[in-house]
């Protein structure tokens, strides 16, 4: 089974002006797609030929660069899915979930920043919901998913350089300020919701 990059949900100048078309070019085009192009070089002739991506990405069997790659794949799907260029808010259920998970909204905002920020090196931000139903905020490294945890991902910001650099160079914090203006909180809701 061939790996597909999946298209983009926006055009590429949509995210503009808190994400340049250049950066979603090179992000899409460059990284994500490099991703694809090298786990299909990987995968033929070894037991994960014919398995989907998530099916890879939470095999015991998958590591070293064909989990690395095949994870990476997943996120950017993921976190591209996360983002919109239509401001929206989150939906009452998932809103009162949230202030119930953390105080208020904008507690949540605060503390999902923060982690985002404090995330070392490359890696990502993602608010997740346990087996049990508590909503968190959790910090992955490089191509580390919450799915290995038994968590579900509801939400993701990429904060690997390649997601930044070219508009905000090391400005992370200011990145991560604007993607709030980005966030698809009806794709958090049906994460939210599909996961019960």
């Amino acid at each position: 089974m061939s790996i597909i990059l999946p298209a983009l949900p926006f055009q590429k100048e949509a995210l503009e002006p808190y994400i340049s078309r250049e950066t979603v070019e090179f992000h899409y085009e460059k990284h994500h797609r490099g991703y694809v192009n090298k786990l299909n070089e990987l995968i033929p002739g070894t037991q994960f030929e014919k398995l989907d991506l998530l099916t890879i990405v939470t095999h015991p069997n998958a590591t070293g660069p064909i989990f690395n790659n095949a994870a990476q794949v997943l996120n950017h799907n993921f976190y591209w899915d996360c983002l919109t260029p239509n401001q929206s808010s989150p939906k009452p259920a998932l809103l009162t979930a949230l202030e119930k998970a953390f105080g208020s909204f904008d507690a949540f905002k605060a503390q999902f920043s923060q982690v985002a920020l404090n995330t070392f090196g490359s890696g990502w931000a993602w608010l997740v919901k346990e087996k049990e139903g508590a909503l968190k905020i959790v910090s992955t490294s490089n191509a580390g998913n919450p799915l290995l945890d038994k968590k579900i991902p509801l939400l993701t910001c990429d904060v690997w350089e390649h997601a930044y650099y070219i508009d905000y160079r090391n400005a992370r914090a200011k990145y991560i300020e604007h993607f709030w203006h980005l966030v698809n909180w009806s794709y958090v809701f049906d994460n939210f919701n599909n996961s019960k």
